[in-house]
């Protein structure tokens, strides 16, 4: 993460749509959409929900530079690696276990990014001292 944690999330993100998108195309071809909620999920939370993470970051540097911006990083690119075939096992008889813990680390790093935008308020200027962000 070299580049930062705006970049690793767009990264991800621009993986996951690019994935997404043959994974469409294919199910296309082939007729077949019975992993289409493993799909809509690897495009909403791989490459939407990335991207606006992404986009948060890098318009709120003061969060970014955070330890926890990389913990969040972690746990959501983690999430996907793990939720999206997880739904596919789940749909394919091969049991839950994945998805239920895919979920659950999506869901820590949903938390994560609830903790920040509270602590860090949005934008450039925004931050604990300025009064942007709740103070708890």
């Amino acid at each position: 993460m070299s580049r930062g944690v705006p970049f690793a999330f767009f990264a991800a993100a621009a993986v996951s749509v690019t994935l997404g998108m043959a994974w469409g195309i294919q199910m296309g071809i082939a007729e077949d959409f019975m992993l289409a909620p493993a799909h809509a999920h690897l495009n909403l939370v791989g490459w939407v929900t990335l991207a606006l993470f992404g986009i948060y970051y890098r318009m709120t540097p003061a969060a970014a530079a955070r330890p926890l911006a990389r913990i969040h990083a972690g746990l959501a690119i983690l999430g996907v690696a793990l939720f999206v075939p997880g739904i596919a096992l789940s749909i394919l008889g091969a049991g839950h276990g994945l998805a239920i813990i895919g979920s659950l680390v999506s869901f820590a790093s949903m938390l994560v990014f609830l903790v920040t935008v509270l602590r860090h308020g949005f934008g450039a200027g925004a931050g604990a001292g300025s009064g942007a962000g709740l103070r708890g």
